[in-house]
């Protein structure tokens, strides 16, 4: 573990995302979006929609269904144009003494961050641990602190409890649960409410919805509100709020369910080929992704890619490098395909 204080990027990429990864005729394994087109169910809805367009958005009715489906007052809720959004809310609406990163984790919050003026210190968790968080790594003075859960690109899945023992007083913990929805039962969540805690969610991962821009806030109401106050009028679109309240009622939290299941059996059926492989997984994978390390690993993206498969590349997240891989978890049909051309290009 390190703990890196900086003015600049460090030479990373933080605006570097999977879809770079992916063009016409490539078998995608670099985004972690896990349906390739929202349901029949869904695109019906937004559908009827349409004609509701002239008018502009309101968040009042996603505003309530997301409260409903945590348990939580409209007031601790801000419905937001994806959970990235939220990222920029954040680093616009506080002005930290130490803002304060856990990397290996998804760049946009250090991204926000910096872009708002701040300087970012990085906790940088450790390989051979297993990307394990400890929360005696975070530095004390930390008044701002980001952290994934599960942590994309490590999909290490970290105990609610050690999460919540990094809240305290002056400080504002803000968890990334953008694919804790892909986990079944969505064990370890924050999302029910913690004194000092901030819980942001995105409908992307599951619903195919990337192209939408839907997520929300889940924090104090005083929170909300200093989030509110910095956010763009109607920057939620009407469909946007459609798909929310579709996504929060009780018929498509238990589809939720069962494609959290299901992606849980896929990756264990690509995590067991890849070891057959000789593809070491690293740490203890939770969510629809894993990571790997292989040998002069761009070169082995770069082949991939010639056999027709985009992977992500770790280079891009501080603390990983080269030969860091990201897969997303496919069926086991695409897997079978892909550990083939595996075999054959190492």
């Amino acid at each position: 573990m390190a703990v890196a204080d900086s003015a600049s990027a460090g030479g990373y990429d933080l605006h570097h995302h999977g879809d770079r990864e992916v063009a016409p005729g490539l078998v995608d394994l670099a985004v972690n979006v896990r349906l390739p087109r929202p349901p029949a169910w869904l695109r019906a809805e937004l559908v009827s929609a349409l004609d509701d367009l002239a008018a502009y958005p309101s968040s009042v009715d996603a505003t309530e269904a997301v409260a409903a489906r945590h348990g939580r007052p409209p007031a601790e809720v801000l419905v937001t144009a994806g959970a990235a959004e939220a990222f920029t809310l954040l680093a616009s609406a506080f002005r930290p003494r130490r803002a304060v990163v856990v990397h290996p984790q998804f760049t946009e919050p250090e991204a926000a961050l910096r872009a708002a003026g701040h300087e970012v210190s990085r906790v940088i968790l450790a390989e051979p641990d297993g990307f394990v968080l400890d929360p005696a790594l975070v530095p004390a003075d930390a008044d701002l602190v980001f952290v994934g859960n599960p942590t994309n690109p490590t999909s290490v899945l970290h105990p609610a409890a050690v999460l919540r023992s990094l809240a305290r007083p002056g400080r504002l913990l803000v968890v990334d649960e953008a694919f804790l929805d892909a986990i079944p039962g969505e064990v370890e969540s924050l999302a029910p409410g913690f004194p000092g805690v901030v819980v942001l969610r995105s409908l992307t991962k599951t619903w195919g919805l990337a192209g939408l821009r839907a997520g929300y806030v889940l924090a104090s109401a005083d929170v909300v509100e200093r989030l509110r106050a910095v956010q763009v009028p109607w920057s939620v679109s009407t469909l946007a709020g459609v798909a929310t309240v579709a996504c929060c009622r009780p018929s498509a939290l238990e589809e939720a369910e069962k494609l959290a299941i299901a992606a849980e059996s896929d990756r264990e059926y690509l995590v067991s080929g890849l070891t057959a492989a000789g593809v070491p997984v690293l740490g203890d994978p939770r969510g629809p992704f894993v990571l790997v390390r292989v040998p002069d690993g761009a070169s082995l993206r770069a082949r991939l890619r010639e056999a027709g498969y985009a992977v992500r590349r770790g280079d891009t997240f501080p603390g990983l490098g080269p030969d860091h891989l990201r897969l997303a978890v496919r069926d086991r049909a695409t897997t079978d395909a892909f550990l083939t051309a595996v075999r054959e290009i190492s």
